[in-house]
């Protein structure tokens, strides 16, 4: 089972290993704030379409980069593939750690890490590097753009799944209508949609020393479905999800919560495409493939 290394020692899945860059990355206690499984527990048909298209079969080594709990990781390893799955959150890789145990992979682990320092990992590593709606969070760009093209074997591919600014589909509707509840971000802060961006993702691997015509940006639509009413998808986000988290407790102290909560139902209900009971809601996404 891949597992991150660290002063020549190999760490148990079991117990995942708190990297100091993993310590120090202000989006630990965003990821940690809340329970993403809730909300991932509605993408798991859509993350095994992702491993599914992606041909990954036995005998590649896959890196699942921002892994959460494990939606693309544990598809990839039950296609028999060697699967590390790094998260910033202590939380998800705990998730993921028991999820692969529950499941009999010992093909699969999950260790804490973060997207822009991957330090204990060497250089050449992975025949794939996946990372849906995950490294876009990290905070370094340039330095994210970097370790995911120096983990990845000569021949290999990375594969992103990045929210777009200004889109009108749900995530990225979701974002925008949440900054306007909450605070101005930190000076030098980084936008994680600007990974939406099509010119911004090749300047970040074209700076990684990956030439253009090996970068392809496509959209491509991630669905999630959900047994519930749109409300009751809604309230997954409110009570779980760390952004939309934030947003509500700024939204509470300015005395605007009920103001958010009722903009952010109509959208839910506006999106909804399932023709029966429960919900269905599909959200656009820029598609980045890089050959290294």
């Amino acid at each position: 089972m891949p597992t991150i290394e660290s002063q020549g020692a190999a760490h148990s899945a079991s117990a995942p290993t708190i990297s100091p860059a993993a310590a120090i990355n202000p989006n630990r206690a965003l990821w940690e704030k809340g329970d993403f499984t809730r909300l991932a527990a509605t993408m798991r048909e859509s993350g095994d379409e992702v491993i599914d298209r992606l041909g990954v079969g036995p005998g590649m080594d896959v890196l699942d980069l921002g892994c959460g709990d494990g939606t693309t990781a544990l598809p990839a390893a039950r296609r028999g593939a060697r699967v590390l799955g790094v998260d910033i959150a202590s939380n998800l890789v705990a998730a993921g750690n028991a999820r692969a145990a529950a499941a009999g992979l010992a093909n699969l682990g999950f260790e804490q890490g973060d997207a822009s320092r991957l330090d204990a990992i060497t250089d050449d590593r992975f025949d794939l590097l996946v990372s849906m709606f995950g490294a876009m969070f990290a905070p370094r760009p340039l330095d994210t753009a970097r370790e995911m093209v120096r983990v990845t074997r000569p021949g290999g591919r990375i594969v992103m799944g990045n929210w777009i600014p200004g889109d009108p589909t749900l995530i990225a509707r979701v974002l925008q209508i949440c900054a306007g509840y909450s605070p101005p971000p930190p000076e030098g802060f980084v936008s994680p949609v600007t990974w939406g961006k099509e010119e911004l993702v090749r300047e970040r691997f074209a700076a990684a020393g990956i030439a253009q015509d090996r970068i392809t940006c496509e959209r491509a639509t991630y669905t999630f479905r959900h047994p519930g009413t749109p409300l009751e998808f809604l309230a997954i986000f409110r009570d779980y999800y760390g952004p939309t988290m934030n947003a509500f407790e700024a939204a509470a102290k300015a005395g605007r919560r009920d103001e958010l909560e009722d903009e952010l139902a109509r959208l839910f209900a506006a999106e909804n495409r399932a023709q029966g009971p429960g919900t269905e809601i599909p959200a656009t996404y820029l598609r980045v493939t890089v050959l290294k």
